[in-house]
């Protein structure tokens, strides 16, 4: 049987890899052991990309730029207005969506074509349609409706089927009222009102896209006392005030009691801080509590694989129980990042074929929420440090004083600095504010070469540009900064401290 895309007339009978997924960390793990010379056989069961381009990461954020584009285009504060008013539609918003998820499958679609098409005999490249379920340690059976069983053997394996929206017990996720972020395209229209179950990172992001856009009246239910938990204070709190500034209602410290769809809406009742109870009515319900990983069908018990409590698998540095299965992404509980599981697919094809890699560095990884306004981060916060026992020192600019953030006339927000106390070794980096995922890069790969804040003051910062907010802190905490904080330190712009 031939798969999906095709391949020389020899085909394989056992493989050097076998992927299980084709989303961000199968794909890139196929294509290293494709550098590697190895063959490689990919199976995916619903389409090329997995959440990183479809329902997830790249559909979430563009449909959060075109979103921006909208609250930029009918501000009243720069110069213009659109006094006639702009019109928009939900289904053509998510119509470019799809064209953007349709652009990067194309491109990942086209790559498999010609790798697997490229003349080799027999095939190192092959993608299978279908659903893997291992047999053996070293043999999965491949299905799919209306064709036969294929069994596939390789030397190695590596599971990287990713995850999918958690569904609370007790609530009934019907796709239409009642939704998960795989099912948010499904919606007719703006609802006039949403609550969010959750305030992750997901939820946050899916909250500040359809207020953006005007039309939806937005409710997030979280549990914990303020958003973003795993965060520091400062950054939740500025969060918080833009949100309820934006006029999204947080139910924070509340417990969901339950949520149905009855009598055409969405009936909800909490219990806040206070004990009482509140029964509340919107139009649609967005479930946003986290994701379970896609590990239920794929049999792991009869090749030996150990799972956790929560289904994830257990692995060390990238290998699970078994020495050749490997896995990658989020069917691992690290961190549940794109650029988290193309590192890890990688790093684990090459140590499976002997390449000895250096070890991944998760301390230096980047992150962005895409809220209004962005919040940027790397490394350590105050939160993790106080944690490990590390003893630190932090600066904090606020954006009034950055020249960018003045000529965008978007000043909200500020850029707060780590770095040890003893050694001025640079910990960590968040930024709050207009395009603040310009700043970490250049801190994260200075983290992982364990640069000090003498090295970001020395380096030339373009000008104007966000990340001299990221030099002006450094130069603070070395106290040769330009803007002086027994100046601005009384406004609350400028701040120093230590921990």
């Amino acid at each position: 049987m031939r798969g999906a895309v095709g391949g020389s007339s020899m085909a394989r009978t056992k493989w050097d890899l076998c992927v299980l997924g084709a989303g961000p960390g199968g794909y890139a793990a196929a294509m290293r052991a494709h550098d590697l010379g190895r063959s490689v056989v990919i199976v995916e069961r619903d389409r090329v990309g997995g959440a990183g381009v479809h329902a997830g990461a790249l559909s979430s954020k563009t449909m959060w730029h075109l979103s921006n584009d909208f609250a930029t285009a009918t501000a009243t504060d720069r110069g213009y207005s659109a006094a006639g008013g702009i019109q928009v539609s939900y289904t053509m918003v998510i119509e470019a969506v799809h064209v953007a998820a349709a652009e990067r499958q194309h491109q990942l679609d086209r790559q498999l074509e010609r790798l697997s098409t490229a003349g080799a005999s027999p095939e190192r490249v092959r993608l299978v349609r279908g659903t893997a379920r291992f047999i053996s340690p070293w043999a999965v059976e491949v299905s799919r409706p209306g064709h036969a069983a294929e069994k596939i053997e390789a030397d190695n394996f590596l599971i990287a089927t990713g995850s999918r929206p958690r569904c609370p017990e007790g609530i009934d996720i019907d796709g239409d009222r009642i939704v998960t972020s795989d099912q948010i395209d499904s919606f007719a229209d703006f609802p006039e009102s949403m609550v969010v179950v959750g305030a992750g990172v997901v939820g946050c992001e899916y909250a500040t896209i359809f207020n953006n856009f005007g039309r939806t009246n937005i409710r997030v239910i979280d549990r914990q006392p303020r958003i973003l938990p795993f965060e520091d204070d400062d950054v939740a709190d500025a969060v918080a005030s833009n949100f309820e500034t934006q006029g999204i209602t947080i139910h924070a410290a509340s417990r969901l009691e339950s949520l149905q769809n009855k009598d055409g809406c969405v009936e909800y009742v909490i219990t806040g801080a206070n004990g009482k109870a509140e029964k509340l009515r919107v139009d649609k319900a967005l479930i946003s509590v986290g994701r379970a990983p896609n590990t239920d069908d794929l049999c792991l018990d009869r090749a030996g694989v150990q799972l956790d409590a929560r289904g994830f698998v257990v692995a060390r540095d990238t290998q699970s129980s078994v020495p050749h299965i490997w896995a990658a992404g989020d069917v691992t509980a690290d961190i549940a990042l794109v650029n988290v599981a193309e590192l890890e697919g990688r790093h684990a094809v090459e140590a499976m074929f002997g390449c000895s890699p250096a070890p991944i560095h998760y301390e230096a990884l980047s992150t962005i929420m895409f809220l209004r306004p962005e919040v940027a981060s790397v490394g350590l916060n105050e939160m993790k440090a106080i944690e490990k026992g590390i003893s630190y020192r932090v600066g904090v600019v606020g954006n009034r004083l950055v020249n960018r953030n003045i000529a965008m006339r978007s000043t909200n927000g500020f850029v707060k600095l780590l770095a040890a106390k003893d050694s001025s070794r640079i910990l960590g980096l968040r930024v709050v504010g207009r395009q603040a995922s310009s700043t970490i890069q250049g801190i994260a790969f200075l983290i992982h070469m364990g640069a000090t804040l003498e090295d970001i003051d020395q380096c030339v910062h373009p000008h104007p540009s966000i990340p001299e907010g990221v030099q002006e802190c450094a130069r603070m905490l070395l106290g040769r900064s330009i803007m002086k904080p027994d100046v601005f330190g009384e406004d609350g712009f400028l701040r120093c401290g230590e921990g």
